[in-house]
């Protein structure tokens, strides 16, 4: 089986398969099935997830199908502390690498708490000065939107908390009951509001981390633009989550891996859980997994509960969302991890247009999988 994988890196040629034997890589030949796999470090608060995307031959630059003379473009790099792809079909090969990346690097201007001079960055500051462009418009409003409908469980004021914990953008600081309770003074999202492009906050020490919906948003204005160049078949994927339109460079739907959640960040370790069929929808996922840490015998996970201040403790190992648009999918998928799994289903059965794929531990730690009858039939469990 070829494995191709997906460097760091501005390439826009094909990638080279490689056969992966004893833990060593050698490249081989072009013929065969195969996939390629893509480790992915979400910085500043997600997980490790490893993002496996089948394809029926080489995973390069050739023909759509046997009707579609299209070439499929590969466009890769850098964003937002982590990697993206952009596969997509062109008649006449053309790239979209600048303008892809121009939108990229609006995103992260806007969102990034890594960038001391972002717009989101600023406003945690009390910069007064500072105003909102669009992108972080979108967001906010529908990170509001999310926040009402899962009774706060996902809440971008989470900042401090996350911080405290060491997930976030700050050092890990002294954790005990009193200094939760002083943090949560100023943790909720009704105590910020946007008017007239300003952040108005309720308290001045209140922060803002919106790493959970940004990267579903950047996926979604990239396919934005991808439509708006009339363009039928994409796949468009950033840290791991995922949307796509059309069909692959063989005629067929997406498929995506969904990772076994297996507390290892080594590739080596990694197997693939189920494989999901992906097509004019976007999947996000989020899990406890990979990011974590342990003092004094107790292990800390990265999803912190914006109500109770801690972090959360519960079956539920990961969740893939299915959903139009990705930053809804991102969204949801941080808050179903905050929820757990029985009040998640709760959510669904009221949202039959949204899906989901839980792993979680049954009793004696073994791997368990529950889904929604909606994508029953586009998940095929290994």
């Amino acid at each position: 089986m070829a494995t191709y994988n997906i460097k760091p890196g501005n390439d826009e040629t094909p990638e080279k398969p490689i056969w992966r034997k004893n833990l060593s890589m050698t490249y081989a030949g072009s013929e065969g099935k195969g996939y390629y796999e893509k480790v992915i470090w979400r910085q500043g608060g997600r997980l490790w997830l490893l993002l496996t995307v089948l394809v029926l031959s080489l995973f390069s630059c050739t023909p759509g199908g046997p009707q579609d003379k299209s070439t499929y473009m590969v466009i890769k790099g850098h964003t937002q502390g982590t990697t993206y792809m952009v596969k997509y079909s062109s008649a006449d090969s053309t790239s979209w690498k600048g303008q892809i990346q121009k939108i990229l690097n609006e995103v992260d201007s806007s969102m990034s708490t890594y960038r001391d001079g972002s717009i989101i960055s600023r406003i945690n500051r009390n910069d007064t000065t500072v105003r909102a462009d669009d992108h972080f418009r979108k967001v906010f409003q529908t990170a509001r939107r999310v926040s009402r409908l899962t009774d706060g469980a996902f809440d971008i004021t989470v900042a401090p908390l996350v911080n405290a914990w060491g997930f976030g953008f700050t050092e890990r600081t002294g954790v005990d009951s009193a200094k939760i309770d002083s943090l949560l003074a100023f943790v909720g999202y009704r105590s910020i509001r946007l008017e007239d492009e300003r952040v108005y906050k309720s308290d001045r020490r209140t922060m803002i981390d919106m790493n959970a919906i940004a990267q579903g948003y950047a996926v979604d204005a990239l396919s934005r633009f991808l439509e708006t160049q009339q363009v039928e078949n994409y796949l468009v994927e950033i840290g791991g989550e995922v949307r796509t339109k059309g069909v692959n460079p063989q005629g067929q739907v997406w498929r995506i891996g969904i990772d076994q959640p297996i507390d290892s960040s080594s590739a080596r370790q990694r197997k693939l859980q189920a494989i999901a069929r992906v097509q004019n929808r976007s999947v996000a996922t989020s899990g406890n997994y990979r990011k974590f840490y342990i003092k004094d015998g107790v292990k800390y996970s990265h999803t912190i509960n914006p109500q109770t201040g801690y972090p959360v403790r519960h079956s539920l190992l990961s969740v893939s969302v299915f959903a139009e648009k990705c930053v809804f999918a991102d969204a949801l998928a941080t808050a179903f991890m905050v929820m757990g799994q029985e009040e998640s289903k709760q959510f669904l059965q009221k949202h039959p247009d949204i899906g989901a794929y839980f792993i979680y531990s049954d009793q004696e730690g073994r791997f368990r999988v529950d889904y929604t009858s909606n994508i029953k039939d586009l998940i095929r469990n290994l």
